[in-house]
């Protein structure tokens, strides 16, 4: 795709730097990203949705797995954010480790919709039964060091992420699995977590803690008090020396396991790279999500991954986007300063006749209640004793209806220039990134809390 689009945009926004001549201009039809061709693509099987916090990830990814179910497809959403808004979208009291099957998916081609959340622990000692014998297994669940590392030791998350995403994978029960990963930046952590077990298996500490095992008896305990006697000191200062035994009782019953973490995670990486895998990057028309977003992409393309498109959440419209920013504001001061709406009882006399000098009259409270009608009395010189149509103020304290316009008029400006804001954002990063594909999913009046709410984003989703 050329980046011509976005020159053109760069030089409309030349000519109208407020960006009010067209704030809802539409995407380019070749920039649209096709979100139903995605997902009724059988060869389409995992889709990843990433981005930084608050921007909808969560909705967005089970907005498009019930989208998908609901157009024939048997679909899992695994989240790995904590939070428990899909469950509750969903309808389901909890989701844990185990597939959820959610009720109420409807649509001609009806397919099946199932949820979970990553549980890091309960993945953790699931390889762990599976890949070790009954003694072995029970003495690394029972080790005090394992069960701090799986219960939250930094890196963990991702790699049990990889190794649940490889599991739903490799059991080929559901056409398509849809990711939700964490928040900010730490997104695409899991992409890493190969290459970091790797540096950990490899790593210095590792083989000298791994030596007893290897060498075994007595001269495995020499090996281990020669090879360590420069850091033994430190790390049991520093760990304790029942910490420092447990992470040697960890490393030694876990060796026979490592070569299968890494194979794994390996393989797990390179399903991610493979044409049946597409990543969606979420954000909202913000500058400094669509920043974060721009990183995402040119993180994904430096990892050889399948990039989808952006999905744009929470963009704003109008349906008076031919009323102007500046036209709006014009016709709210026109109602102010013909002396409508807001004057105070100094200015009495410029709404009275022109005849009546300015100071002929007493600024009272009548006479201001007179200033209000759309034509002066006919005998303004006396206003106590005249006769007068009805104010069109409310006497009472309550806004006129031309105090009220003014202040519609002034929150439409207001939005449109949230429009155009948004526009130029939107517009600087397709400058920088024309051959991503776009799909603007329009903000919803409230927040999202069940199905009904998922099958709107899926349409905006669609277009």
């Amino acid at each position: 795709m050329t980046p011509e689009p976005a020159r053109t945009s760069d030089s409309a926004r030349a000519s109208d730097p407020a960006g009010t001549s067209d704030p809802a201009r539409p995407l380019d039809a070749a920039r649209a990203l096709d979100v139903d061709a995605l997902i009724d693509d059988p060869k389409t099987r995992i889709v990843v949705c990433c981005g930084s916090g608050g921007v909808g990830k969560t909705t967005t990814a089970a907005a498009i797995g019930l989208r998908a179910a609901e157009r024939g497809r048997k679909v899992v959403v695994l989240t790995i954010d904590p939070a428990r808004r899909l469950a509750q979208s969903m309808g389901i009291d909890q989701l844990d480790n185990v597939p959820r099957r959610v009720k109420d998916v409807e649509g001609e081609g009806a397919g099946e919709l199932h949820a979970m959340m990553l549980d890091m622990k309960r993945t953790f000692d699931e390889i762990v039964e599976a890949h070790a014998d009954k003694e072995r297994a029970a003495a690394i669940l029972g080790n005090p060091f394992y069960q701090s590392l799986s219960a939250g030791f930094a890196g963990t998350q991702e790699y049990m992420a990889m190794e649940k995403l490889g599991q739903l994978r490799s059991r080929d029960e559901w056409d398509l699995i849809v990711v939700d990963t964490p928040p900010s930046r730490s997104a695409l952590d899991f992409l890493d977590a190969p290459k970091r077990l790797g540096s950990f298996l490899d790593g210095k500490l590792i083989r000298l803690l791994m030596a007893p095992a290897k060498v075994g008896g007595r001269a495995g305990l020499k090996f281990l008090n020669v090879g360590m006697s420069m850091m033994t000191g430190a790390l049991g200062k520093l760990l304790g020396g029942p910490l420092l035994q447990d992470v040697q009782t960890f490393v030694a019953a876990m060796d026979t396991m490592f070569g299968g973490f890494r194979t794994r995670a390996d393989a797990t990486y390179r399903l991610l790279q493979a044409p049946g895998t597409a990543f969606l990057v979420v954000a909202s028309p913000e500058r400094d999500a669509l920043r974060e977003a721009a990183y995402f992409v040119e993180r994904l393309a430096a990892d050889d991954m399948p990039l989808a498109g952006l999905v744009l959440n929470r963009v704003h419209g109008s349906g008076a986007a031919q009323l102007s920013a500046e036209r709006a504001l014009a016709a709210a001061e026109n109602l102010e300063e013909s002396g409508i709406v807001d004057q105070g009882d100094g200015k009495v006399g410029d709404r009275n006749s022109p005849d009546t000098p300015a100071t002929s009259t007493p600024a009272t409270s009548e006479t201001s209640e007179l200033s209000e009608t759309s034509e002066p009395p006919e005998n303004s010189e006396h206003p106590e004793t005249s006769e007068h149509p009805e104010p069109t103020a409310d006497t009472s304290g309550d806004p006129s209806v031309e105090q009220l316009t003014a202040g519609l008029l002034r929150l439409h400006a207001e939005r449109m220039r949230l429009l155009a804001r948004e526009q130029r954002t939107r517009d600087r990063f397709t400058a920088r990134h024309p051959e991503v594909a776009v799909a603007e999913v329009a903000a919803l009046p409230g927040d999202v809390h069940d199905l009904a709410g998922l099958r709107a984003i899926g349409d905006r989703l669609a277009g």
